[in-house]
């Protein structure tokens, strides 16, 4: 499976980056990185700079048409860009409307607020997202990963670095069962 790892050019939380994307390509999938810009994005180990990626595709060149699932790491400024830029906003949504599989740590659900696909979801994030999800008409839970498929395509969040591991191994079960 094609999957969509999609980061603003700067802002990644570094770690729900390259765990994920790991994960992915021990499993047999093939890890895109899609941006906003071409060139690199500049990954971050909290509010520090860490090491630079190339982008594979930009957001504005490609669709979900492309991929088999969506991965949206966090970081702070990360996922606040992408809700900005309409293009990343759009790719986002179309996951959602094609009924495809979208994973989501952290502060990543910001995006998801943006192309408002939460309502009526059940889902966790970073603690501080709790109100912003809820205003948007989803449930938040505290839980280290949750899986949601009251909707027309599976959605799979985790609260931070701490929930990689049950992150990765659940998007991935979660992903090969919407392939299957």
């Amino acid at each position: 499976m094609r999957i969509a790892f999609l980061t603003a050019p700067e802002g990644v939380e570094q770690v729900e980056l390259t765990e994920p994307w790991q994960a992915a390509k021990d499993a047999g999938h093939e890890p895109v990185l899609v941006s906003t810009q071409s060139g690199e994005i500049q990954g971050f180990n909290h509010l520090d700079k860490a090491d630079t990626f190339p982008v594979d595709e930009v957001v504005g060149d490609t669709s979900a048409d492309s991929f088999g699932g969506l991965v949206l790491p966090g970081g702070v400024a990360n996922p606040d860009f992408l809700r900005t830029d309409e293009k990343a906003v759009a790719f986002v949504k179309d996951f959602f409307d094609q009924g495809r599989p979208v994973a989501a740590i952290c502060h990543a659900p910001w995006t998801l607020v943006e192309a408002d696909v939460v309502r009526g979801r059940v889902l966790t994030s970073w603690p501080s997202l709790r109100t912003d999800l809820r205003n948007a008409g989803a449930t938040w839970v505290d839980e280290q990963v949750k899986v949601c498929d009251h909707g027309d395509n599976v959605l799979i969040t985790s609260r931070k670095p701490d929930d990689l591991k049950a992150f990765c191994e659940t998007f991935l079960a979660e992903f090969a069962k919407a392939a299957g």
